[in-house]
């Protein structure tokens, strides 16, 4: 029987999503736990790979696993909680149509990088430290540049073995916004000292959304003009393109699915799975 999984995690002492040779990744963890609940080898796809460090809201993923006693998703769920470390989460376990996957029935990705404009002890963790004087009107300009249907290898690191580095950008944009520290504890800054970058897209390439980032930083701080994100996408390579921002700032937030492995309209599920607009 399929089953669709929906998780937080934070990626600060994960090396990324996938399996890899060395380190511990995400997905090696919940096959870990999942094999010891079943008694046997189970495998685990995700909706994409995220990086070493990066962090996902709402992540979706799907097995394979047969039904039996103390085994129903909701004591599953609670199960895999117990024995996954505390950076991993499961919000909910969950039955899947048989032609259900997580990656390939997904249409759509959303990433968020949050940054902090001066220093404050309680957002290091999870934004980045960016203290230079920046033009958002000019970032949010040269986001536009990004929208559209582009050959985007100018963001890609190398080593991504993508068939193709064509992706289709539905939406980029910067704003400003309050963290909780701010709203509900008294802690003295203004909203315009943090910002938040959204983008989504069908897919993402490796090192993508951080080598953009640090592009738009560049066209922020007056290095570049909005229109040389434009020049970049046309026929910049990646050592044309700006430095990438760290990781840790970075957090995949939303999976968008077609309604079933058949249907033309790509349309959120009901499973939880967060793809708000902001």
């Amino acid at each position: 029987m399929r089953y669709s999984i929906r998780l937080s995690y934070n990626g600060a002492a994960y090396n990324g999503w996938q399996i890899q040779t060395a380190g511990e990744t995400i997905q090696g963890s919940l096959q870990r736990a999942l094999s010891i609940l079943a008694g046997r080898h189970i495998s685990v796809t995700g909706a994409g790979r995220t990086d070493a460090g990066v962090n996902a809201v709402n992540y979706v993923a799907h097995f394979d696993m047969d039904e039996g006693p103390g085994l129903e998703p909701g004591v599953l769920r609670y199960k895999l909680n117990a024995i996954l470390g505390k950076g991993i989460t499961v919000h909910e376990v969950a039955p899947a149509a048989d032609d259900f996957h997580a990656r390939f029935s997904a249409c759509s990705r959303e990433y968020k990088y949050l940054l902090h404009r001066k220093k404050d002890p309680f957002m290091s963790a999870f934004s980045w430290y960016c203290g230079y004087s920046l033009d958002v009107g000019a970032m949010n300009e040269a986001a536009l540049f990004l929208e559209g249907t582009h050959d985007f290898r100018c963001f890609e690191k190398k080593g991504g073995n993508n068939r193709t580095s064509v992706c289709t950008v539905s939406g980029a944009v910067w704003r400003t916004y309050t963290p909780a520290h701010v709203k509900e504890l008294g802690y003295q800054a203004s909203p315009e000292d943090y910002l938040v970058f959204t983008i989504r897209a069908d897919r993402f390439l490796r090192n993508m959304v951080r080598a953009i980032v640090g592009s738009l930083i560049d066209v922020g701080r007056g290095k570049e003009s909005p229109g040389w994100i434009k020049s970049l996408v046309e026929s910049g390579t990646r050592s044309d393109a700006g430095e990438s921002v760290p990781g840790h700032a970075l957090f995949l937030t939303g999976v968008e699915y077609e309604a079933s492995s058949a249907g033309k309209d790509c349309q959120s599920r009901d499973m939880g799975i967060l793809w708000h607009r902001d």
